[in-house]
Order: C-alpha cells, then structure tokens, then sequence
C-alpha cells in the first residue's frame, strides 16, 4: 500500500494566512436549520456513541474526509461502491484500509427517516470528521459549513492519481495540494492530523531498510527512533503490523500538537512527515504549531479550506438514498 492519508483563522502567532478561496460558495452555517433541523445532533449522537468504544475513529474519518476531498472535491465519492462495469476510489490501494464505513451507514439512516432525501452524504463524511475528533474536547472543536451534495462517479483511477503518497518529496506535496487550492501552510497544518492513528510499515520500513536502493537507512531519521521502529517491522515486506504516528503523545487517540514535537525531533514516520522539514517556510511553521492553541486554531482553517474543495451545492449532484450506491 504505498499512499496514504497523511489525511477558520485568526492569524495566531505570526502564522500568515492565504484569505477564504471562493471553493466553498453555496456551503453555509445550519444548512439543515429549516429542512432538518435536528439533522447535525443525530449525527453527533451516533459519531459520539461509536467514538466512545472506538477511540480510533476519530484518525479513521478524519483520513475518510481526507481521502474525500482530494479526489474530486468532497463529494462522498470515497463511499460508492464498485459494480460490474466500474472499480470506484474505495477500491483503489490508497483507501483498501479505510474504515468507518458502517458508522456512515447507520447515520444516514438515521437521517433518512428523520429526513427523507434532505441530508447528503457528503455533510454526513464532513460532521463524521469533526465530530469524531471532537469527542475527547467533549465539544465541537470546529464549524462546519454544509450544503454539500454528492457526486455521482467514483473511479480508482483518479484515486490514485490524487491521494499525496506517504513517500512523497516536498515538491511532490506542494504541488498536489496546490492543484486543490491549497497552500503550503494547510500542507503543514494538515499533516498534523497525523497526531492521531496508526501507518503500517511498509509504508515507512524503507526509511529503515534500503533508503537509497543499497540496504541503507534514511540518515534524516533519528537513529534511536529507526532502532526503535526496527524491533516493530522486521523487513520490508511487513504490511500488517502497525505503529503509532505520533509516538510519545500518550495514546495514538489523543489530538494534541505533539506531531509537531517529533517532527523537530526527525520522528516523522513517513517521507512525507519528514519532507516538512526540508522547506524552511514550512519547517518554520512546525516551530509555531508545537503551541497546540496554535495548532487548533490552524487546523480549524486548513481543514474548513478543505471540505470546501469542488464541492456540489444547489442542484448539482444529487441525495443519494444510500451512501454506497447512486440514485437509480
């Protein structure tokens, strides 16, 4: 599996901002107010009930959300199903461990026999996000503006060609978030969702094994860290065993700016963690979000820019009935 996730302001600390691209016209606060108005706390109910007994759900949606967006706009094409005649995004190798699935199905049906044909799926994957991450804050930690509606194609091809890879280069990572309108600063901010979850070795055990092609280890790793790492994923080959991201933090469940603190400690797990660091703009940045109130306050920009990228409002796309399936 060689791609994966990596997964508003005041200007916080001297962190500068681009302003609020138009990306998101049509998405607004309550959406739901008058037509379902009890739609977002059934929602957070349901997220909330899972999160509870599932502390990783909230590393799991935030990468849904993630993966999302980035192939055609967020649109909850990462739910449709594959058939017969197409293979969709869900099956493409970036998304082959995405989980939460059966969360999104339980909500929506939920909001259907509230709501019939009101709340689409696509709002559902984006409040599944914040509210999931939110449950230790015992409070939504961000706003998010809905009004979204979903798409009606979904092919593995195009998750491919736009999921940024684990092993990516800093020139790599700008340009694909550049092609979603977004900046260097949402690249660093967003990166910090890895304060949160599980990578799998394989797609890290490079960094260990045979960096450069000649059984090398990456020299920008920090040696005690790579030891470490090595006692965890025996060869390179190893695509079941998992280790934290952000070791060190408590729990591989506690969203916190500790990401951050490794990074500056060159314990990014994957390539792309440690490419934040070649960039002085960015590597500057790292230094400023270590302040997790900092980092809050970014992340609540960065990822409202996100979940606005190419999405369908008005009567473009349509209700899907069900998540994993287009209307008739």
């Amino acid at each position: 599996m060689k791609y994966c996730c990596l997964l508003f302001f005041l200007l916080v600390a001297g962190l500068q901002l681009p302003s609020f691209r138009a990306q998101a016209g049509g998405l607004k606060t309550s959406f739901y107010k008058k037509t379902c108005p009890k739609a977002e706390q059934i929602i957070q109910d349901i997220v909330w009930k899972h999160a509870a007994t599932n502390p990783e759900l909230a590393a799991k949606f935030l990468r849904m959300f993630f993966h999302d967006c980035f192939v055609r706009g967020c649109d909850a094409s990462i739910l449709i199903n594959s058939t017969p005649k197409s293979t969709a995004e869900k099956d493409a190798v970036p998304n082959l461990s995405l989980a939460g699935f059966d969360v999104i199905d339980e909500v929506k049906a939920a909001v259907e026999k509230a709501c019939p044909g009101v709340v689409s799926c696509a709002d559902i994957v984006a409040l599944a996000a914040r509210d999931s991450v939110s449950f230790q804050f015992n409070e939504p930690i961000w706003e998010v503006k809905t009004g979204r509606r979903d798409g009606r194609i979904s092919l593995q091809s195009e998750a491919l060609a736009n999921i940024p890879s684990p092993f990516s280069n800093f020139t790599t990572l700008v340009n694909a978030f550049s092609a979603k309108t977004l900046s260097v600063q949402d690249l660093v901010v967003l990166s910090g969702g890895h304060t949160i979850g599980v990578g799998h070795c394989n797609l890290f055990s490079n960094r260990l094994y045979n960096f450069t092609g000649k059984g090398d280890a990456d020299p920008s790793l920090n040696s005690t860290y790579a030891a470490f790492l090595r006692t965890k994923c025996k060869n390179l080959s190893d695509n079941t065993t998992t280790v934290p991201l952000d070791p060190g933090s408590g729990t591989t469940t506690t969203f916190d700016s500790h990401y951050y603190v490794n990074l500056k400690q060159h314990k990014g797990l994957f390539q792309s963690d440690a490419a934040l660091l070649t960039n002085s703009r960015a590597s500057n940045l790292v230094d400023k979000l270590v302040d997790f109130k900092n980092f809050l306050n970014a992340f609540r920009s960065s990822i409202t820019r996100m979940g606005g990228i190419q999405v369908l409002t008005g009567t473009q796309g349509e209700i899907r009935k069900k998540c994993s399936v287009i209307n008739g």
